[in-house]
C-alpha cells in the first residue's frame, strides 16, 4: 500500500469519526459496488462524448449514498469534468418561490470544482482560464480579444438567458483588460447567482437576467454549456439529501419540485441536453411512497418504474435511472475495516494498531448486537471501529479484548422521519393521514 500523507490522514479519520464522507482520500477505503461504479462511469463517458445522464441513487439511511456520490464526483474530476454539489435542505430546494432555489445554485456554484481545484470555489479559474484561451486564439489569429469571445459565446443566444450570460463573460474581459477588480468581482457575483435584484445587475452590469428561483435549472444549462467552451469535458450535478423533499409538508411545494425534476428527467433521456450529468441522493421512502415520495407523482413513476424483467430474473439493472445501491457484504465490510485499520498506520503495515483476529472479534461484536445492519447500513459500524482505534492509538496499553466487548453500537435510523404522537412513535407512512391539515397551509409563515 502507498504511503497516506499526514494531512490525507487527518482528513479521511476526522470525517470517518463525524459519519460524514471523505472529501479526499477515497481511494484509500472504497470498497465494493463495483458494478455500480462501472455503470456511472459508462454514464461519465456518455457526457463526455456530448450526451446526458440522470441517475437517482437510492439507498437507506447509512447506506453509504453520499459516500458512492463523493467517489464519483472524485472520477468525474478525474476525467476531465467539471462538477458541481450540494445538500438538498429546508432552504435548499429545486424549485421554490422564496429565494429557496436560488440559495441552492449558490451553494452548487460555490462548490464548483475541477481537477486543479477538487475542493471547490472553482469559479474565478474557470473564468480566466476561458480569457486566456481566447487570448491565445485571438493573438494567433491576429483578432480582436473581444470579437473573439462573442464569437465563442454566440451560441449561448440559443439558451435561456444565454445573451445576457455572454454579455457578462464579456464584461470580465473588460475587467480583465482594464485590470478592474470591483468589475471583475460583479461577474463572479453574477455567475455565483449572488444579485437578488434585476436593477443591481442593471447598474453593475448592464443586464436585466439574474438567476431566480424560477430559472435555476436554465442557468445550469447555461452553466454547462460554458464549461465545455472553456476546454472540459462536461458537467456533473451531484444532489444529495433529496429526502428533504419528501419531508415538505405542502403538497403543492413537493408536487412543484417534482415538476422540476420530470424536466431534467426528460431533457436527460429525450438528448435534448448535452455535456452535463445529474446525480440524486435519496431513500427508498422519497422515491417509493406513494403519497409523498417521486412516486406519487404519476409521470416520474411511470419513467422511473424498476424493470419488470430484471426483477423476474431476481438480476440488477444497472442502465436504468434508478440505481438501488447493493448491501455489501460482510467480506466487503471485512476489507474496509482493514483500509481504516492502514489509513491509521499512514500505510505502513508495521504501525497495525490492532490485528486481523480484533477486526474478526469485532464484527461478531457487530453482529451479536445489531445483526445484518452492521453491514446493510455500516455508518455506526465504522464510526464505533474508529473510536476504537483512536482510543487504542493514544492508549497502547489498553488490550483491544476488553474495549471491543464494551462497546455500545446501534442500527442506524432516520430519526427525521419519525413522529413522536402522545407517547407512540409512528413512522411516516403512519403519520401520513395526521399531516394532511398541513398540507397546501400556504398561509402558516404569511408575513408583510
Amino acid at each position: 500500500m502507498a504511503n497516506i500523507r499526514p494531512r490525507e490522514r487527518a482528513a479521511i479519520i476526522q470525517s470517518l469519526r463525524a459519519g460524514v464522507t471523505p472529501r479526499t482520500g477515497l481511494e484509500y477505503i472504497q470498497v465494493g459496488r463495483v458494478n455500480e461504479v462501472k455503470a456511472l462511469i459508462e454514464d461519465i463517458d456518455n457526457i463526455i462524448q456530448g450526451g446526458s445522464a440522470f441517475r437517482m441513487v437510492i439507498g437507506d439511511f447509512g447506506a453509504g449514498k453520499s459516500f458512492f456520490l463523493q467517489l464519483i464526483r472524485y472520477i468525474a474530476l478525474e476525467k476531465g469534468l467539471v462538477v458541481i454539489n450540494a445538500d438538498l435542505s429546508p432552504d435548499r430546494r429545486i424549485f421554490a418561490s422564496s429565494g429557496q432555489a436560488r440559495s441552492l445554485y449558490k451553494e452548487l456554484t460555490r462548490n464548483l470544482a475541477t481537477r486543479a481545484h477538487p475542493e471547490g470555489n472553482a469559479m474565478v479559474p474557470l473564468v480566466e482560464k476561458f480569457i486566456t484561451e481566447q487570448r491565445r486564439i485571438a493573438d494567433e489569429t491576429g483578432r480582436d480579444v473581444e470579437q473573439v469571445i462573442k464569437e465563442k459565446l454566440s451560441s449561448l443566444s440559443e439558451l435561456v438567458d444565454g445573451y445576457d450570460f455572454a454579455q457578462v463573460i464579456a464584461k470580465y474581459w473588460q475587467a480583465y483588460n482594464e485590470d478592474n477588480e470591483e468589475l471583475k468581482g460583479c461577474v463572479i457575483r453574477y455567475l455565483r447567482g449572488e444579485y437578488t435584484t434585476k436593477a443591481d445587475a442593471k447598474r453593475d452590469l448592464g443586464v436585466r437576467a439574474i438567476v431566480e428561483d424560477s430559472n435555476v435549472y436554465d442557468h445550469i444549462k447555461l452553466l454547462s454549456r460554458f464549461i465545455t467552451q472553456a476546454g472540459y469535458k462536461g458537467l456533473l450535478v451531484n444532489l444529495d439529501e433529496m429526502v428533504n423533499l419528501y419531508k415538505l409538508p405542502s403538497q403543492r411545494a413537493r408536487t412543484s419540485n417534482y415538476e422540476q425534476l420530470l424536466r431534467i428527467l426528460n431533457d436527460c433521456l429525450q438528448g435534448s441536453a448535452q455535456n452535463i450529468g445529474f446525480m440524486f441522493g435519496g431513500t427508498p421512502e422519497f422515491l417509493m411512497d406513494q403519497r409523498k415520495g417521486l412516486y406519487s407523482y404519476e409521470a416520474l413513476h411511470s419513467r422511473l418504474a424498476e424493470n419488470t424483467f430484471a426483477k423476474v430474473a431476481n438480476v440488477v439493472d444497472y442502465r436504468s435511472p434508478i440505481l438501488m445501491l447493493q448491501n455489501l457484504s460482510p467480506e466487503e465490510i471485512f476489507v474496509l475495516l482493514c483500509n481504516i485499520r492502514n489509513v491509521f498506520a499512514s500505510g505502513k503495515s508495521e504501525n497495525y494498531l490492532l490485528p486481523d483476529e480484533a477486526l474478526k472479534a469485532f464484527l461478531v461484536h457487530c453482529s451479536k448486537n445489531i445483526g445484518d445492519a452492521y453491514f446493510r447500513t455500516p455508518r455506526n459500524t465504522i464510526k464505533a471501529f474508529v473510536d476504537l482505534l483512536s482510543v487504542i492509538e493514544q492508549n497502547p496499553d489498553l488490550s483491544w479484548q476488553a474495549l471491543i466487548g464494551s462497546i455500545k453500537i446501534e442500527s442506524e435510523t432516520d430519526t427525521s422521519l419519525v413522529t413522536i404522537v402522545k407517547g407512540q412513535t409512528l413512522s411516516s407512512d403512519e403519520n401520513s393521514s395526521s399531516q394532511d391539515d398541513e398540507d397546501d397551509d400556504d398561509l402558516t409563515s404569511f408575513t408583510l
